[in-house]
């Protein structure tokens, strides 16, 4: 039974390698933008940068197949993603023009506006996570696992709730978050995502 454990910054590699393979609504992006880094950089980098006490891997022998990062407080999180994150990064990207925009251009516009994460609708549930296995380690109870460690780390930080957006398209993660209680939050407006939360008690 492979293992949850807290992120190590060993783990870097393998978890920037599982957020591209899953990040095409679940299914692989590797080779769709000009650099693989460019998921990570978004969706796993700057949380385990951040808010390394909320990263967890399931580990398979040494090698991390899944992981889940989040924050207790999305506000503090934002304003360190602008204050810290973005100059770490660096160049690595450049800001983009208005639109009408690439799609690579507006992954990397979501980069430059981390404020776009704080969302008056989901202020109940402060905390936010992002949870990705690779394929082989789906369906088998490993998610759910990820999650409850990751509720239990926040509701113990003090977040009365947590939310996640999740790309609408992707049913069968919609499925997932319903049997471990997370329901539909509604946000006006919410483009192509989903917003959902649950409480912690």
């Amino acid at each position: 039974m492979p293992e949850i454990r807290s992120y190590r910054p060993a783990d870097l590699a393998a978890v920037y390698d599982i957020c591209v393979r899953t990040a095409d609504a679940g299914g692989d992006a590797r080779g769709r933008y000009s650099t693989d880094d460019l998921m990570g950089d978004l969706f796993a980098g700057p949380y385990v940068h951040l808010e390394p006490r909320f990263a967890f891997v399931l580990d398979d022998g040494g090698d991390a197949v899944g992981y889940v990062v989040g924050t207790p407080d999305t506000a503090t999180f934002v304003r360190r993603y602008r204050d810290e994150w973005i100059p770490l990064v660096g160049d690595r990207y450049p800001v983009p023009p208005p639109p009408p925009r690439t799609p690579e251009q507006d992954m990397v516009a979501l980069h430059f506006h981390p404020e776009r994460m704080i969302v008056p609708e989901l202020a109940g549930h402060p905390a936010h996570l992002h949870i990705d296995l690779l394929p082989a380690y789906q369906g088998r109870g490993h998610g759910r696992r990820l999650i409850e460690r990751f509720e239990q780390a926040v509701a113990r930080a003090g977040a009365p709730g947590v939310h996640l957006g999740m790309v609408t398209a992707n049913v069968r993660a919609r499925g997932f978050y319903d049997r471990l209680g997370y329901t539909e939050l509604p946000v006006p407006d919410p483009g192509p995502l989903t917003y959902l939360g649950k409480l912690l008690h």
